[in-house]
């Protein structure tokens, strides 16, 4: 362990926002685990020194490398997601975990909206169709009006709220399924993401990642959603059977989906590649100018309440160590 005396430092897990890296770097003594050409020796001699750790929701803070740090007291989040860092294993330390709600909010929200009418309307196939020159010798086939149908939400928290609200002004009626029922709102709450899938012709997936939503969306939830049913994911591809998609994709029992997120990212299975039924995107639903600063700034503010006061910003939901 290191020394009492010893400036405390500040981890970077992976890589961030090259002005929050600049930032950290600036303002703390901040070492960039991904950088270092032999990471274990500086967790043997050095990982005692580190009281804070900055990652991403991608990457997270692994139990391996948590047990490596014994002074560690903060991990800070650059995401909304924190399913790649054990939150109940850290407070049993007395680690506390934040993240970076509601900024990204309105951005992943304008997405989803933007890919369900792209997947319904079938914007970007027909886009592919003018640009193949298919226009002077066919008629683009007709799509599904998005405006009067019926949308479900899976996961009614902030994210799911903004898009319900963005959703109105289409005059759908819109429907949620979240563990508890969201208090202030008239949607109407189904039990099961099964029973939701069957009341929609749109399913937009928000729910938080992961164990207890993994394969949330399974072959029974899109046998549900049906053949002229759309899929969109904002949310983790984690939370959707990606196995189960394929098949639907193939045989026609989803009409299509709108995929932000996937189970095995960057890699997405050829059979959604080749499909022109599938809108694919590359995890961009936070990926603006600013939100991308927004996010930048509120988890360099969580390591530097941490480090002057003790305490994060933005804990993440759930009870205090």
């Amino acid at each position: 362990m290191a020394s009492p005396r010893t400036t405390p430092t500040v981890l970077q897990v992976s890589p961030l926002l090259p002005d929050l890296e600049r930032a950290l770097a600036e303002r703390h003594r901040t070492v960039r685990l991904h950088e270092l050409p032999d990471p274990e020796r500086f967790l043997r001699e050095r990982g005692g020194d580190v009281v804070a750790a900055v990652t991403s929701a991608r990457f997270g803070v692994g139990d391996e490398l948590m047990d490596a740090l014994p002074r560690l007291g903060a991990i800070v989040h650059f995401g909304v997601g924190y399913e790649t860092t054990d939150v109940a294993r850290a407070r049993a330390r007395g680690i506390d975990v934040s993240n970076t709600p509601d900024v990204l909010t309105d951005c992943v929200a304008d997405l989803a909206v933007g890919a369900l009418i792209d997947v319904m309307r079938r914007l970007s196939a027909a886009d592919r169709f003018v640009r193949a020159g298919e226009w002077s010798t066919a008629a683009f086939p007709l799509a599904t009006r998005v405006s009067g149908k019926r949308v479900g939400i899976l996961g009614l928290g902030r994210i799911g709220r903004a898009v319900a609200r963005r959703l109105e002004g289409f005059g759908v009626q819109v429907s949620y399924c979240s563990r508890t029922p969201v208090p202030g709102v008239a949607y109407r709450r189904l039990p099961t993401a099964r029973e939701l899938a069957g009341a929609c012709d749109a399913l937009v997936v928000t729910v938080a990642g992961g164990a207890g939503t993994e394969g949330l969306v399974d072959a029974a939830v899109l046998d549900a959603l049906g053949p002229r049913g759309h899929l969109v994911n904002v949310a983790r591809g984690s939370v959707v059977d990606e196995s189960a998609l394929v098949t639907a994709i193939e045989e026609g029992r989803i009409a299509g989906a709108a995929l932000d997120v996937f189970a095995d990212e960057p890699n997405v299975p050829s059979a959604l590649l080749d499909s022109d039924r599938v809108v694919l995107l590359p995890h961009i639903a936070s990926a603006t100018r600013e939100t991308r600063a927004a996010m930048g700034d509120l988890a360099l503010r969580n390591v530097e309440r941490f480090l002057t006061e003790g305490v994060l910003l933005t804990p993440v939901p759930g009870p205090a160590h």
